[in-house]
């Protein structure tokens, strides 16, 4: 192999290139790997060539060696009459290889040998750390499950199942500190976004009947009458996960912001953003909270809970503007039958005073979002119907979205009398109610200036519910098999840095593959060990997904053998920090 320069005067790329025949036996060259841009490096080396060039010679002699090891040919020898070893493993999962280099760029050895200077634990709190970590991506389940997976691994563990029970009072006692050097790590992988911090909150059951001091009863988001703990999530404006921490189930939402952000303005070096949840999450209080400093605030506003006269000026069809117009909308003359009309959202700005707060209610109008909201309750009101025809006691739900509210009882007569039954009709009157409000939408903000920037910010809350159910789904943080207060906080420290590895790993895969599909793949990598002598083959299916890990991360588990020292290496490689030059 040798090196080439090519392309324009200012815009030169510096190549590995390989030279091999043809099949008529001409002697041809083809480009094996890109090392970069050609004045980028000369920068790294201070603009002198001639290092420059030592060091691609050098990059090229490398892969001359790599190539002709992984070219050559591999004879294995087996016996039809030998049975494999009694409990020898042959399997084992690759996949976490791609996590393992993730890790080692989080610096996360760093974070637990500074936790171990602190303690006087002797296992090794990184291991058991990623370990979970790995566990809950690859294959979630309990702690005991959990280790037992691990085997599979192609570093099975070296300490006890008694350690990682012990590692988990440790792991909740320095959660802040491993959350805040996670994120400030972070930003080597993929530099972060906190322009816009998202907040929401979510809460997870525990399968069992008396509460105690953690596991409380509380208002769940899933209507079950379990007790329940709240997590509150900070995000930023790539979707990337920021701090996290649990609350009693009990607690109001309201008070779980302001302890949390607070962290996050002392430990994370953040204090100018743009703070934006829901309504839930935006009383008076937290919204003064978030005008301090060179901080501002975008908050859904419920129109329904709003005074009457306010909510009269919302919903006055007159003095909406499209965005970049001046030019004031009644929004009943719009033809919403017009592809344009129908797919352009109305806003108008009405002024807000709270206290000593000059805010702006943001209210929108979307022919689109109005058909969607009607074809939705159309559907709702279908089942409505169903539900007064069927036979049997007819039950109101505590969800909102509950077709039963579209269903009302009369159990008096005419003349005021009680009825000998009860009689059930579609409530018209709470239809016409729901239908005021279709095609509207409102934020409360203390920004001025670009209404389309303040529409767009709020828009992109979904991914944050994105987040929790990727915690709940895919990564099964719940049922949880702890009941230790310090054991259920590390263990959602588990589920925290194994949604942001998946979120660091889904930008580095260019955002273009689904949780789902990467999962599967990680999964599904995994490698046979032929025997104890030789080496590993893949026994997964090779995809554009899995040549998109190799070329990411920089190495490759897809040859057809892959020699027992070969794997060590790729092993060792996965755990050392290497910068771009050597």
């Amino acid at each position: 192999m040798y090196i080439a320069i090519t392309g324009s005067k200012n815009n030169k790329d510096v190549y590995i290139y390989r030279s091999f025949r043809k099949e008529n036996g001409k002697a041809s060259s083809c480009i094996y790997k890109k090392l970069g841009k050609y004045n980028a490096l000369l920068e790294q080396f201070d603009g002198n060539e001639d290092k420059l060039m030592t060091w691609a010679k050098e990059q090229a002699t490398k892969e001359t060696e790599l190539y002709k090891q992984h070219t050559g040919k591999i004879s294995v020898e087996f016996s039809k009459a030998a049975a494999i070893p009694m409990n020898e493993r042959r399997s084992f999962n690759v996949g976490y290889l791609f996590l393992q280099k993730l890790c080692t760029q989080l610096r996360l050895d760093k974070v637990c040998r500074t936790i171990k200077s602190r303690h006087k634990f002797k296992y090794d709190l990184n291991a058991i750390l990623t370990d979970l970590v790995y566990a809950r991506i690859l294959s979630p389940a309990s702690k005991l499950a959990s280790y037992e997976y691990c085997q599979s691994l192609l570093e099975p563990p070296k300490y006890s199942l008694q350690d990682v029970y012990r590692s988990l009072s440790v792991i909740a006692g320095e959660s802040d500190f491993i959350q805040s050097e996670l994120y400030k790590n972070s930003n080597f992988i993929h530099p972060r976004n906190n322009r816009i911090l998202y907040y929401d909150c979510t809460n997870y059951y525990f399968e069992i009947e008396e509460e105690d001091d953690f596991r409380r009863y509380g208002k769940s988001k899933e209507n079950r009458p379990n007790p329940i703990v709240t997590m509150g999530l900070f995000m930023d404006a790539d979707g990337i996960p920021l701090a996290f921490d649990i609350f009693p189930g009990n607690q109001n939402e309201q008070t779980t912001l302001k302890p949390l952000e607070s962290k996050i303005l002392q430990d994370f070096n953040c204090s100018e953003f743009i703070y934006c949840s829901d309504s839930g999450l935006g009383s008076s209080s937290n919204r003064r909270f978030n005008s301090l400093g060179n901080r501002a605030y975008i908050i859904t506003h419920s129109l329904k809970k709003m005074k009457k006269e306010d909510r009269e000026i919302a919903l006055n069809p007159t003095q909406f503007r499209r965005i970049g117009s001046d030019q004031f909308i009644d929004i009943r003359k719009l033809d919403e039958s017009d592809e344009e009309v129908y797919n352009t959202i109305y806003y108008k700005e009405v002024p807000v005073i709270t206290g000593d707060m000059d805010e702006t209610l943001v209210v929108t109008y979307s022919p689109k979002y109005k058909a969607y909201q009607r074809k939705i309750r159309a559907l709702q009101i279908e089942r409505a119907k169903r539900i007064i025809t069927a036979p049997g006691r007819k039950r109101k739900g505590k969800n909102q979205n509950d077709p039963m509210r579209f269903v009302k009882k009369t159990s008096v007569t005419t003349d005021g009398e009680i009825a000998e039954k009860q009689v059930y009709d579609l409530d018209e009157e709470q239809i016409q109610k729901e239908e005021l409000y279709d095609g509207f939408y409102a934020v409360i903000t203390n920004l001025e200036g670009d209404i389309s920037e303040i529409i767009r910010i709020n828009r992109q809350r979904w991914e944050i519910e994105e987040n929790f159910r990727i915690m709940k789904t895919e990564f099964e943080a719940r049922p949880i098999y702890v009941r230790r207060e310090d054991r259920i906080k590390a263990h959602f420290m588990t589920c925290y840095i194994s949604l942001l590895l998946y979120r660091l790993l889904e930008k580095e895969l260019g955002n273009i593959y689904t949780a789902d599909q990467i999962l599967k793949t990680l999964r599904s990598m995994q490698m046979t060990l032929l025997n104890t002598a030789s080496g590993y083959i893949p026994s997964y299916t090779r995809t554009e997904l899995t040549d998109a890990l190799h070329k990411t991360f920089d190495f490759r588990t897809d040859y057809e053998f892959i020699t027992k020292t070969d794997m060590r290496t790729l092993i060792k490689d996965t755990k050392q920090l290497k910068s771009k030059l050597k």
